[in-house]
């Protein structure tokens, strides 16, 4: 006994109705997605113990200033560039290196600007900072 693909009017529908099968199917997929436990990826570290005693020591740091002029000043002084480039070497000599910290007007020229940061870079300084980067956000 064979099912027909075409069915006359009267006679009883052969064809199974998959519709509940594949609701519980889905169902049943979603619980095991729900209960299967979630994999958590944990790295072990061991910590240092904590340190309790303040840090007191203020990190030194010297600082250029530039005006719009292009005047060079190392710590409030005005330099020329040898001096500066004697400045730089003999921070980098310190240890702990001092943080130097530039501080360029905002009307300063770039050609200025950049002639310091090479210096600096030159002479070997690895901690550089930029001072007053706040007045340029408005």
């Amino acid at each position: 006994m064979a099912m027909s693909s075409s069915t006359a009017e009267g006679d009883p529908m052969m064809d199974i109705n998959t519709t509940p099968l594949i609701d519980v199917m889905l169902v049943l997929l979603i619980m095991f997605i729900i209960t299967i436990p979630i994999q958590t990826h944990a790295v072990k570290l061991d910590l240092p113990p904590p340190n309790n005693q303040p840090n007191d020591v203020k990190p030194d740091f010297n600082q250029i200033d530039i005006d719009l002029l292009g005047v060079v000043y190392w710590n409030n002084r005005e330099v020329n560039a040898s001096a500066l480039r004697y400045y730089l070497q003999q921070s980098v000599k310190i240890d702990p290196q001092p943080e130097l910290r530039l501080h360029p007007d905002a009307q300063a020229k770039y050609d200025v600007v950049d002639k310091v940061m090479a210096e600096a870079q030159q002479a070997g300084v690895t901690k550089m900072g930029f001072v007053g980067n706040e007045a340029y956000a408005n």
